[in-house]
């Protein structure tokens, strides 16, 4: 089925706030730390109890605390002490399962599974303190076997691919903060946000196995006011994805103003990822003061759904970038997305698009960006969606081989381009117009001989790039 628009059903609460400071101890209610026994009826008593009182703190002591899903409630505080383990039930039976809220016509049709912390039309919600919260996603992907010491091929999953569970899932959440923990091995997206207004999150950690697929770190999804500071996100697939998925763009429009500074992001995908979903406008989002490793890409911005994405600032970033691939899956080469951009903005259609034409990516800057990368900067637009006012300024590039796979790829999936050879400048354009590209660059090993930028159908693109 399709979701049709709808508004969201909360409504403010008229509850007068009793005393947020009383604390409600989950073994007060009959958890055990034991790291098997269930503890979901004694966590969410604890929870509903603090609700009902108008707010409070529901504290996780030291200890290994296994549970179901919760569902976490205005005005409640969730806060995990330093040693305590809040450990993520992997069992269908024990989660809250959201199928259908992405039941749309894009690529994510089909996907599925519960979530282990859930929150929907609620209000003043947060996370805190010095615990881990654990998804147990080592326990859903089989051992790696390959003798490649980057482990570059995704893990194979157990069982259905899409049936893994997010860790987190918050809808129609206003006032919503998650400060201090650390998320472990995530199963599926980590901390995922979707139609929220004012977000802070803060100096969180995110852990997860850089081997395994789809464990994005931090979803803005359709987001209103977010702020992510002072954060460590390692993950397989994205660390930071601003995206406006078409059902969550029918119910609460465009995704915007977050700011992203002082985090260090590494990723087998893109450092920050804006896009792909793209059902409704992205804008105004500025990163900042940030370091990627160990990174596919750096950003990217990818436009597919028919919208806009604009009014997005980058700037004070250094790392490196480079190709996670290995093998031939499917008849495509590399499990990963990404062969080391930079750089990286994509205006193209799906493989099975459902809009007249991929959208809009304009007003874009880049400035004193000190990457080391395997590729090139990657702008490519069509003729009906081309990319508009890009300036990259104060860029220094070095171009550099860093692992065992040949430069010689293009990767615009997912798009009916997908994947495919070509030679690599330090500089590619296409359908582009007003693009600025300037700083330095060095070329080692076998990029010194290739074209300093390559352009086709674009207009008003200045390349000056010193070489050194």
């Amino acid at each position: 089925m399709s979701l049709q628009p709808r508004q969201p059903s909360r409504q403010p609460s008229h509850q007068p706030r009793k005393d947020p400071s009383v604390d409600y101890v989950i073994t007060d209610f009959g958890a055990v730390a034991d790291g098997v026994t269930n503890n979901r009826e004694a966590i969410q008593t604890a929870v509903d109890k603090a609700h009902e009182a108008g707010g409070g703190r529901v504290v996780v002591p030291t200890g290994r605390f296994l549970s179901g899903a919760i569902v976490l409630k205005s005005h409640v505080t969730l806060h995990l002490a330093t040693g305590a383990w809040l450990i993520s039930s992997l069992k269908s039976e024990d989660g809250i399962d959201f199928a259908a809220e992405f039941d749309d016509d894009t690529e994510n049709a089909g996907w599925e599974g519960g979530c282990f912390l859930f929150a929907r039309h609620a209000e003043d919600i947060a996370i805190e303190g010095h615990g881990t919260i654990y998804g147990q996603g080592d326990k859903v992907f089989y051992d790696d076997d390959s003798d490649n010491g980057f482990h570059e091929s995704p893990l194979a999953v157990k069982g259905a691919l899409w049936g893994r569970p997010r860790t987190t899932y918050f809808e129609d959440v206003t006032d919503l903060t998650v400060s201090g923990i650390t998320f472990r091995d995530a199963a599926f997206w980590t901390l995922h946000m979707a139609g929220c207004n004012r977000v802070r999150v803060d100096g969180i950690r995110i852990l997860n196995d850089q081997r395994a697929p789809n464990n994005d770190g931090i979803d803005p999804d359709t987001c209103k006011d977010v702020v992510i500071t002072n954060c460590i996100v390692s993950t397989g697939d994205d660390a930071i994805v601003v995206k406006n998925t078409p059902p969550m763009a029918a119910r609460y429009g465009a995704c915007e103003n977050v700011v992203i500074s002082n985090c260090v992001l590494a990723s087998r995908d893109s450092a920050l990822k804006i896009g792909t979903e793209t059902g409704g406008a992205i804008r105004n989002v500025i990163l900042s003061d940030c370091v990627f490793r160990d990174c596919s890409r750096g950003v990217g911005i990818w436009v597919r759904d028919g919208a806009t994405i604009e009014d997005i600032h980058v700037h004070h970033v250094s790392g490196a970038t480079r190709q996670y691939a290995d093998a031939y899956h499917d008849g495509r080469r590399g499990g990963w997305w990404g062969k080391g951009e930079p750089i990286f903005l994509s205006a193209t259609p799906r493989a099975r698009p459902t809009v007249p034409h991929p959208g809009v990516i304009r007003n874009v800057t880049f400035d004193h960006i000190s990457m080391t990368s395997e590729s090139c900067v990657f702008i490519a637009g069509e003729d009906e969606s081309p990319i508009e006012n890009v300036r990259i300024t104060e860029l220094d590039l070095t171009m550099r081989r860093q692992g065992t796979q040949p430069a010689k790829w293009f990767d615009e999936q997912p798009s009916a381009r997908g994947l495919y050879e070509h030679e690599i400048p330090a500089v590619y354009v296409r359908a582009g117009r007003d693009v600025e590209v300037s700083g330095t660059l060095r070329r080692e090993d076998g990029y010194a001989g290739r074209p300093l930028a390559l352009t086709e159908r674009s207009e008003r693109v200045r390349v000056d790039l010193r070489e050194r």
